[in-house]
């Protein structure tokens, strides 16, 4: 696997620019899950994606099946993976061995977080353990220096996150926006937003961010907004009221057909905002899912057809990645 880099470093698409395309991903949590899972990355792997995100548990509860998937990503398919790392409850050395591990494996790009509080968190934390996803990129570049041979000079690619709407435990949007500048002045090379419900918040994130100095590619996080149950959680989990309309749509409708049509389409209007309004590219939150995934790349014209289709699949989207 060549020294890759997951996302083109420029501030935005521009005109006529290809338009990166990535996924996310999580471990199954059994073997019927596992097989489901296996159908949608085969789907997806048509789309000839730029990278599939893979995630970590809190506090890496999950940390064996995301590494045996990444591993089955590698070896199987012609995927690239970022792996997301959380730091909460890690010390430095844990961290270095996990980052040494997810190397070995051939994962050259890692989505580093700082992760959620666990609810019985000790009020003190454990001696030499990392609070900030800052600390995580440092020591992911530390890692990466100390293993320079294994990299060929190439370089890992670090991504991180950005919020399009205040960070729950933040005190304002304006201190996201330094973090975000301070992750990438650790290193960071793109961030990925959290899920958002209407165009204009991504784009104020990106005017926000572009006049503090942040520089690097800000990707829009969308998910195919279609399961009422799934909308309304994100909007507590966000604090961001979903669009009432929206809500009241899938409320009516009489079936999960009905119901995948009108959330595709609320998903390409939002994702074609963000596009026209300059994005990089679209990064979507399947949750193992594929169906709806594609149907809003469909809609947005982003499948090329190149190759003969099997079922679903209509061809390859692809931006050569390099940094």
């Amino acid at each position: 696997m060549s020294p890759p880099s997951l996302i083109q470093a420029t501030p935005s698409s521009g005109a006529g620019a290809p338009i990166a395309l990535s996924y996310e991903l999580f471990p199954p949590r059994n073997e019927t899950a596992a097989v489901s899972l296996w159908d949608t990355i085969r789907e997806l792997e048509c789309t000839n994606p730029d990278y599939v995100s893979v995630t970590y548990g809190a506090n890496g509860s999950n940390r064996d099946t995301a590494v045996e998937l990444l591993n089955r990503i590698l070896t199987e398919t012609s995927l690239r993976p970022l792996a997301h790392l959380t730091c909460v409850g890690n010390t430095a050395d844990e961290l270095a061995d996990i980052i040494s591990e997810l190397l070995d494996h051939g994962v050259r790009g890692i989505l580093a977080l700082r992760g959620d509080l666990p609810n019985d968190a000790p009020a003190e934390p454990r001696a030499g353990s990392l609070a900030y996803a800052q600390d995580l990129i440092e020591l992911i570049r530390r890692v990466e220096q100390r293993r320079s041979a294994l990299l060929c000079a190439g370089k890992v690619a670090i991504g991180v996150a950005a919020y399009p709407t205040k960070h729950p435990e933040s005190p304002s949007v304006e201190h996201d926006v330094e973090v975000l500048l301070a992750k990438q002045r650790s290193g960071a090379d793109f961030a990925i937003t959290q899920v958002f419900f209407h165009a204009s918040q991504y784009k104020d994130l990106v005017t926000r961010a572009r006049r503090a100095g942040v520089s690097i590619p800000i990707i829009p996080g969308v998910m195919p907004l279609t399961s009422l149950r799934r909308v309304q959680r994100l909007g507590d989990l966000t604090g961001v009221a979903p669009d009432p309309s929206l809500l009241d749509a899938l409320g009516r409708a009489d079936d999960a057909a009905q119901s995948r049509r009108i959330g595709v389409q609320a998903t390409v209007e939002l994702a074609r905002d963000a596009l026209d309004a300059g994005a990089p590219g679209i990064h979507l939150y399947t949750f193992n899912e594929h169906a709806a995934a594609l149907d809003v790349l469909d809609k947005l014209q982003l499948l090329r057809p190149g190759r003969p289709p099997v079922g679903r699949r209509l061809g390859a989207t692809k931006q050569l990645v390099q940094a």
